[in-house]
Parts: C-alpha cells; sequence; structure tokens
C-alpha cells in the first residue's frame, strides 16, 4: 500500500482536530434524524397519502412502505444549457428504480443561474447567494420525509455546492450527484479569447464577437471551459459521489444515459435497510474533503472552490481554511491544463484519460486518501473510465500513459512542482491566487494602486488610456455583505490587453475572479472585505488610496501595501457606494449584511446555524 504524502497526512490531521467538536455534534444530529423519525415509516396516514396521491403506478410501492423510494432533487431549466439535459431525468431514473423494485419522485426544484449569462450585469450580484437560496430549496424537498435516498440533478457554480449544503442537514440518506455532461467543443478556446480581446481594442464588431461566443457556447451541456462548473465535476469524483467516470461524458449519449441509470441502480443497493449503508454524513468526512482540494490543485481548478469547498464542509461540521489549501498546494503538483491554463477544454481533458487518470497518479503517488468511503464502492473504482459494450456498462482501468501530453501528464512529469493556489497574506487582509495558468514572471507585481468601486469604472478608465502603465487594479466594495460577491470577468480581456502592451499588472479585489480568470494575476477574495462589518469596521482596502504602491507576490506569499504605517493610521475608510437596488438585489439584503468572510464560504445561512447547532 502506497504511503500517504507527509503534507497531506499533516493537513488532514490538522483539520480533523480542528474539526472534532463540530464534526461530533454533525454526526450525532444525523444519527438521531435517522432513528427519531425523518423517514416514511413515522408518517402519519393522512402525511403518508398526501405524499403518494400523484404517483400513479408506483402508489401501491410508496404506499407499502417496503421499497426504498428515492428523492430527486433537480436544478433542470431549459435556459441554463448545462441543466436543459435534465428535463427527461426523472422519467429515466423512475424507470430505472422499478428495475430495482424502487420508486422515485421529484422531490422539489432548485433555482439555477448561470455566471456566464449574468457576468458583468447586475444579476451577477445574486450569484453567490443563490447558493444558500439552493441549500434551503433542497432542504425543503428533502423536508417531506417521503425518501429513503437522494439523487441531486445539478452540474454549475453555486448549484452543487447548494445542493450538498442542503443535503448534508439529511446526512442519513445514501445520496449521489448525477451530471450531464459537457457540451461538445465548438469554436477552439484561443479563438474566442483572440476575439474576445479584440472587441476590447476595438478592432472588432459586436457581431463579430457574438458569432465567436455562439460558436462556443452552441447546444446543450456544460460550458468546455475548465471553470467552476466543471471543477464541481471533478470535485464530486474525488470525493466518490458520483458514479465513477460520469463526469464528463456529453449529453444525449446512449452512455450518459446508462451512467445515470446505473447511479439509480447503486443508490437502492446502499440504503440502510442493506449491509451496505453509505450515507451522505460518513461519505463526506475530512479526507473527502482534502481529496476535494486535491483534485482541484492537481488540475488547475476553480478558485471559486476556495469559497464553496469551506461552505460544503462547514455542513458536514468540518473546518477548512486556505492555510490548508495553500499548503496542499506545494505538495501536489499540477497535472493537467485545460483551458484556460491550456488550449483544449474538458472533451480533450477526458480524451487525453481524464479524471481517471488523475485519480490513479495521485492514488499511486500517495497524493489522495484511498480509504474513504465512497458510493462507487472504493476510491480505486474512479481510476477507471466506463464504455459500452454491446450496449451494457463497463468500466475499464484509466490508460496507463496520458494521450496527449500536452493536457495531461503523469506525476513524474507534472507541468509544475506545485498545485498553482497560494495564500496571500499581509496588511491589507488575506487573499487567494491562482498562479496556475500566470507565467510565473507576474508571480510578484508591484506597482501603484488605481481605485475603483466598480468594475464599469475600470473599463471606462481602460478606454480612456488611464492605464496604460504598471498598475495594480484595486476593485473593492466586491465582497459578500457589499454586494453579494459578483464575478468580474467582464475585466479579464482589457486586463490581458494592458499585459499584452508590456504593462506589469495585477488586479485585487475582495470579489471574485474565478477558474476562468487566466493568464493576469488576480488576487481575489481579499478578506476582511472594505465594507464595513456588524461592528462598524472596515476592511483594509477601505484605507488605499489612489497611487498607494501595493506589492502581491505568490513566491513569498504577500499581499501589501506599502504605506508608511504612521500614514496609514491616520487616514479613515473610504465611503462605501449606497446599496444597489434592482433586478431582485434588494431581496436578498439579510443574506448581505449577516455574510461572514469568504474563507469561511462567504454564507449568512450558514453563521447564523453555527449558532443553533
Amino acid at each position: 500500500m502506497t504511503t500517504l504524502h507527509p503534507t497531506i497526512a499533516k493537513v488532514t490531521d490538522r483539520i480533523t482536530r480542528r474539526s472534532a467538536e463540530r464534526r461530533a455534534a454533525y454526526l450525532d444530529l444525523m444519527q438521531r434524524q435517522r432513528d427519531a423519525g425523518t423517514n416514511r415509516g413515522m408518517l402519519s396516514c393522512g402525511n403518508l397519502a398526501h405524499g403518494f396521491a400523484a404517483s400513479g403506478e408506483d402508489k401501491p410501492a410508496i404506499r407499502g412502505g417496503a421499497a426504498m423510494n428515492i428523492g430527486i432533487v433537480t436544478a433542470y431549466n431549459d435556459m441554463l444549457s448545462a441543466h436543459q439535459p435534465y428535463g427527461r431525468y426523472p422519467e429515466q431514473i423512475k424507470l430505472a428504480a422499478r428495475e430495482k423494485g424502487a420508486t422515485a419522485q421529484v422531490a422539489g426544484g432548485v433555482p439555477a443561474m448561470c455566471d456566464g449569462v449574468t457576468q458583468g450585469q447586475a444579476g451577477m450580484d445574486l450569484s453567490l447567494f443563490s447558493r444558500d437560496n439552493i441549500a434551503q430549496g433542497t432542504a425543503i424537498a428533502l423536508s417531506h420525509a417521503m425518501f429513503e435516498g437522494a439523487l441531486l440533478l445539478g452540474i454549475c457554480d453555486k448549484i452543487v455546492p447548494g445542493l450538498l449544503i442542503g443535503a448534508l442537514r439529511f446526512g442519513h440518506l445514501p445520496t449521489i450527484l448525477v451530471p450531464a455532461g459537457p457540451m461538445p467543443s465548438g469554436l477552439a478556446n484561443k479563438e474566442k479569447q483572440r476575439v474576445r480581446q479584440l472587441y476590447a481594442e476595438g478592432k472588432a464588431s459586436r457581431d463579430e464577437l457574438l458569432a465567436a461566443e455562439a460558436a462556443s457556447y452552441h447546444g446543450a451541456g456544460t460550458c468546455t471551459f475548465y471553470g467552476t462548473a466543471n471543477s464541481n465535476q471533478m470535485m464530486m469524483e474525488l470525493m466518490g459521489l458520483h458514479i465513477p467516470g460520469s463526469a464528463f461524458v456529453n449529453p444525449g449519449t446512449k452512455l450518459r444515459q446508462e451512467l445515470t441509470r446505473a447511479a439509480t441502480h447503486r443508490l437502492t443497493e446502499i440504503g440502510w435497510d442493506g449491509d451496505d449503508y453509505r450515507p451522505l454524513a460518513r461519505c463526506i468526512d475530512e479526507k473527502a474533503i482534502v481529496n476535494a482540494a486535491i483534485g482541484l490543485l492537481a488540475t488547475g481548478g476553480s478558485t471559486n472552490h476556495a469559497i464553496h469547498l469551506p461552505a460544503i464542509a462547514r455542513a458536514a461540521g468540518i473546518v477548512i481554511d486556505w492555510q490548508d489549501f495553500d499548503e496542499l498546494s506545494h505538495a501536489v503538483p499540477l497535472l493537467a491544463r485545460v483551458y484556460p491554463n491550456g488550449a483544449g477544454d474538458v472533451n480533450h481533458f477526458q480524451a487525453a484519460g481524464g479524471i481517471g487518470f488523475v485519480v490513479r497518479e495521485l492514488l499511486n503517488a500517495g497524493l489522495l486518501h484511498g480509504d474513504i468511503l465512497t458510493v462507487g464502492g472504493s476510491m480505486e473504482a474512479y481510476a477507471s473510465e466506463p464504455l459500452l459494450v454491446n450496449d451494457e456498462l463497463h468500466w475499464e482501468a484509466a490508460p496507463a500513459e496520458t494521450r496527449d501530453d500536452a493536457m495531461l501528464r503523469p506525476v513524474a512529469e507534472p507541468f509544475s512542482p506545485d498545485g498553482g493556489m497560494r495564500l496571500l497574506a499581509g496588511n491589507l487582509g488575506r487573499a487567494i491566487i491562482k498562479t496556475s495558468a500566470v507565467a510565473e514572471d507576474r508571480w510578484t507585481i508591484e506597482a501603484p494602486a488605481r481605485i475603483f468601486d466598480d468594475q464599469n469604472q475600470v473599463l471606462a478608465a481602460f478606454k480612456a488610456g488611464e492605464l496604460d502603465r504598471d498598475v495594480v487594479v484595486v476593485v473593492r466594495f466586491q465582497g459578500p455583505r457589499a454586494n453579494g460577491m459578483p464575478e468580474l470577468h467582464k475585466l479579464t480581456p482589457a486586463l490581458g490587453v494592458l499585459q499584452d502592451k508590456g504593462f506589469r499588472v495585477a488586479l485585487l479585489t475582495d470579489g471574485r475572479m474565478s477558474g476562468a480568470s487566466g493568464k493576469v494575476p488576480a488576487v481575489i477574495h481579499l478578506s476582511p472585505e472594505a465594507l464595513p462589518g456588524i461592528d462598524g469596521v472596515s476592511g483594509p482596502l477601505a484605507y488605499l488610496k489612489d497611487g498607494d504602491p501595493v506589492r502581491v507576490c505568490a513566491v513569498k506569499g504577500e499581499v501589501v501595501a506599502l504605506v508608511d504605517e504612521a500614514e496609514w493610521a491616520s487616514r479613515a475608510p473610504a465611503a462605501p457606494p449606497p446599496p444597489a437596488l434592482g433586478v431582485g438585489r434588494e431581496l436578498f439584503a439579510l443574506f448581505r449584511i449577516h455574510a461572514d468572510e469568504a474563507e469561511k464560504g462567504g454564507s449568512a445561512m450558514l453563521a447564523a446555524m453555527e449558532t443553533v447547532i
């Protein structure tokens, strides 16, 4: 048996000790939920009759109570390409459940908003808090106590974390995440990026830009770049919550359909009335959370999970922080380069060997916990890829060698010895930087700050030529409490133009710039955020002024304002902009006011939950 890497062992042990009290309380609550009546057997006749009234041919089985009834929680809508395929899944799942003598019902639906549609728009201010809304919706769906297992249908950014956070409050139920897969590859990513940058420079028309975007995002399925959505799918595999190898199989294929069928069949085998009970509360433990972080680092995944993974962990009574990410990053090599960290997309990654190759490499090198409780049987099962043989589902071992070493490499020959996610700390607070797509000569930027309170102000200054110099672009009042911590992808082309002109440029923000951030160094999630908290204290970013020299350094782990201490102490904080109204943002004021810092997950809901448990 391969010996576990000492850093991974040390970080896991620290998380386990740090979490001991909360984790024990959580597991005790889950045990009591199973034993104390959160199930059909404890429902009154009136309760039960309401629950099966419209269940058609499944009514006798649900009424009898002897067979598993599966609760389906779906994020289906037909506006969001990634979730459009889910429209027919409930029918498929019900048929598959009957094959195993079980039943299934749609327990509820949750919203699924798209950062791709809302980025740069007012609606993006709802994005992060939609995760908490989805968690609450999942809890409402499962609260009917009609179910002995759950299938969660969701893929994208906040949706998978939200589904998991909600389902973890019903952690006594065996639960499987069911993906729908990425759309087939469209316009080459480098060409898309080229047109975007030309448009930012005024050298391409809106019609040309729209044509390029439509050729990139062209059909049903997840966007094919390696952003938060596809990082979600990778993490579900590394945590053992998928049927093995199901993350990146395209929608509308026979293989995709058989994997959904297999997920339904498998759920019936891991229920609490059998000898292979695998409840979600036991599957998501400290080792599984560490595995998810390792997978994120090994594949160059989205920095949004520096927020989402701590939130998922909190829901299971586990505490993980950015120091843990940082130390793991120094131990875990970068094995994949998927756009925007490389030329190919997730379909090319899958063709090169995909997650199965990554899992096998990490396990064999002692860089992954192999002893977690997975829905697929064992962690080793995820070192494989699914295929159809005579229309029947089988698995074969992941390829012994990469099929494309520009996309995927073994541990012995990584793209980098470092996972590429660093903690930066200093007199401006704590932040995350992703270095895997950034040239090493730009890991340290020292330049005067230019301060903005809104990303549209940045673009106006860019178009006016005011940023044609070495500069640290600071966009503040973008944290969870200020405006819901929107993504700032709208800035990527403009900052890329400045960097290509030869200027030394970095972004510094208390907002987000996730897995699609690309080649410009982006220091993100800065905490404390600029907006004053409930205690009335502003974050250090509120004291920064135009022209202040700032150093961000991924080598030394620094984010520092190079300002005399006496001068700094004499300053008053900048006044925050008024709260934005419209597009429903005012409905989320409760979430903003009570949200905690990004390092804990940026969640008002989880912060309040911990005061009562």
